[in-house]
């Protein structure tokens, strides 16, 4: 309701064209809310709304802009102001934009760039992607040891402004190699001519400009840190990861798990900007795999076709043995996928993880063959022997689905394959051929078919 009231007031502005008020009301609200209200706009208010903005305020939110809007924007610019805004953006936002953005369009934007923004953008560009060197900005505050406080004060005053954070400042030697940090708050606290050696704390925790950002976001969990350093092999310090990264990767990661375990092929556009042709490419590979996959359950149906026309009513309860036996390998397999992904799930646990399961399928699988037996017996009056065909089947299925779901993600992991690509689909299609083979060995041992 909120954005509704600033969305209009903001175009009644634009329609009147009092331009004045409209830039001393934009200045007034926060960069994320600009952005959210520019999205609302059309292509020829959003690039007014955006010209009228202050240098340093359209740079930050530019950087809160969909990469649809930020093209449209820099194409509408000439080559200075395409190159001010990428000057003015943090070199990890500017990175980020980069990468979306067409060869033609990039080599236009950093050769209109200052040296300085060419730099530290091409830096964070030759990290291999979703690494912790490609994520990182080159920003921060770094201190000498040997400096004392005052100029530490006066260090942070001169370069502040154009960092990322100032809360914790990054001690340096002489090689440029990572040997302490020091808060902000404990500089303020210290007397003036006490050196940084002092005061610093020397455990430094850091990451390898190498490191797989889920492994990041998992580093940044652990130690409850808002920003963390990033160095190369040799402990020298090229830049710092900070929360607000972590919050956009864990996003990131959790939409890419979700699309893989639904069968659909990860896409980095929003739903609702993904053209109907890129949905179709994305879905349709898997769609069909999984379909030729199925069909081996259609073989071992029509292999027991004669049996079937004997004991017509073992066809009735087929879906429910297929769709339980996979419900119960999906909830197996999400288990097991979030442990691997928060690292409380690694290889040597898969004895445990495998016992666990097996009495957790027990219980759940004699739970519903014990509903279920009662079921056929008071109301679908199927008699006794294919009522305890189908239960047992359901004890096996579940048991088996179980099994399936907990090894099959481990196994993945462990070969090198993400686990969420071994998630329902696959797990569904390997239970139901196993369940209808089951069922037709009972039925054959049982029913004497």
């Amino acid at each position: 309701m909120e954005m509704r009231k600033e969305l209009q007031e903001l175009s009644e502005l634009l329609a009147s064209k009092r331009y004045t008020n409209l830039r001393q009301y934009l200045t007034e609200q926060n960069e994320a809310d600009i952005a959210g209200l520019m999205e609302e706009l059309e292509g020829e208010d959003m690039l007014k709304v955006f010209r009228i903005l202050p240098k340093d305020l359209a740079a930050d939110v530019f950087s809160y802009l969909e990469v649809d809007s930020q093209q449209t924007i820099i194409t509408s610019l000439s080559d200075k102001e395409a190159g001010t805004v990428i000057d003015n953006l943090m070199a990890d936002d500017a990175a980020d934009f980069l990468e979306e953005m067409p060869a033609n369009i990039v080599r236009k934007l950093l050769a209109s760039a200052n040296a300085d923004t060419r730099q530290a953008v091409n830096q964070l560009l030759r990290y291999p992607e979703d690494s912790a060197g490609s994520i990182m900005t080159v920003e921060y505050v770094s201190l000498r040891e040997s400096c004392t406080v005052d100029q530490a004060i006066q260090r942070i005053r001169a370069v502040g402004l154009d960092s990322e954070t100032i809360n914790i400042c990054y001690v340096l030697d002489a090689r440029r190699e990572l040997v302490g940090t020091v808060a902000l708050r404990y500089l303020l606290l210290s007397e003036g001519d006490e050196l940084i050696s002092d005061i610093m704390h020397g455990n430094v925790i850091s990451i390898s400009t190498l490191m797989d950002q889920e492994q990041v976001a998992a580093q940044f969990k652990k130690y409850d840190f808002t920003a963390m350093p990033v160095v190369d092999n040799e402990n020298r310090m090229v830049g710092i990861i900070t929360v607000d990264d972590i919050v956009d990767i864990m996003e990131e990661e959790v939409t890419e798990d979700m699309e893989k375990m639904a069968a659909i092929v990860p896409s980095d556009k929003p739903y609702m900007r993904t053209s109907v042709w890129e949905t179709y490419r994305k879905r349709i590979p898997w769609l069909l795999l999984l379909m030729v996959s199925a069909a081996f359950t259609g073989a071992i149906i029509a292999s027991f076709e004669e049996a079937l026309s004997v004991y017509a009513a073992l066809i009735a309860f087929i879906p429910m043995l297929m769709d339980t036996g996979g419900n119960a390998g999906g909830q197996a397999s999400v288990t097991v996928i979030r442990g691997l992904s928060l690292g409380e799930i690694v290889y040597r646990d898969v004895p445990r993880v495998v016992w666990k399961e097996i009495r957790v399928a027990f219980l759940c699988g004699c739970t519903l063959a014990g509903a279920n037996f009662a079921k056929l017996m008071l109301f679908d009056r199927v008699g006794v022997w294919v009522s305890l065909t189908v239960c047992l089947t359901l004890v096996a299925a579940v048991l088996m689905a179980m099994l399936v779901g907990c090894l099959l993600p481990v196994g993945a992991k462990k070969i090198g394959f993400d686990p969420a690509v071994m998630a329902s689909p696959f797990i569904t299609t390997i239970v139901d051929a196993l369940s209808l083979l089951v069922y037709f060995r009972f039925a054959s041992m049982l029913l004497g078919i």
